[in-house]
């Protein structure tokens, strides 16, 4: 008798184990279908953010010069801001490549927003500066697009900020 009621112990205990692994198994392919939304609706708001900061270049280009790509303003504000002053340092810190650069600056030259001046480090090489107009077209364009992102960020809290600007901080690393 004890081995008849030892048996049904025993048939249900596996039962029961397979529920358990069933139901992990589902758990986690539940919590993995709603990481894959999180993770595709992450992708989702990246392009639109990126579609925005995009059409924002777009905006300030034209407030430099209504002739003025997007490309060439992330040229110029290289230029101006002295984070790359040559063609090479433009390359690399725009990740694009030579023959657009080269007609970009080409353009801002042209437009009397960009020279080329002898190096003062070096008489043999030449750098770009921006001249005084882009200096101040650049700022105009600056200016209204921190202004249209305050805006926007204010409606925020610290907080939410500050966890914000961790988010994007562990992003980018």
């Amino acid at each position: 008798m004890s081995a008849s009621s030892d048996e049904p112990a025993r048939e249900g205990a596996p039962a029961a184990e397979a529920d358990s692994v069933d139901g992990a198994g589902e758990a986690d392919t539940a919590e993995g279908t709603e990481l894959d939304q999180a993770v595709s609706r992450v992708e989702h708001e990246l392009g639109r953010l990126f579609a925005r900061i995009r059409v924002s270049w777009r905006e300030a280009a034209t407030t430099v010069h209504p002739e003025l790509q997007p490309l060439g303003y992330q040229v110029l504000t290289s230029i101006a801001t002295g984070k790359a002053t040559s063609a090479g340092a433009i390359i690399e810190r725009l990740q694009t490549d030579k023959s657009a650069v080269s007609r970009h600056v080409r353009q801002l030259e042209q437009l009397g927003l960009v020279e080329s001046v002898r190096d003062p480090d070096d008489r043999r090489a030449r750098v770009l500066v921006a001249t005084e107009l882009a200096q101040e077209r650049v700022a105009l364009a600056r200016s209204r697009y921190e202004q249209r992102l305050g805006e926007r960020l204010r409606r925020w809290s610290a907080e939410d900020l500050d966890h914000f600007a961790e988010l994007l901080a562990a992003f980018g690393d």
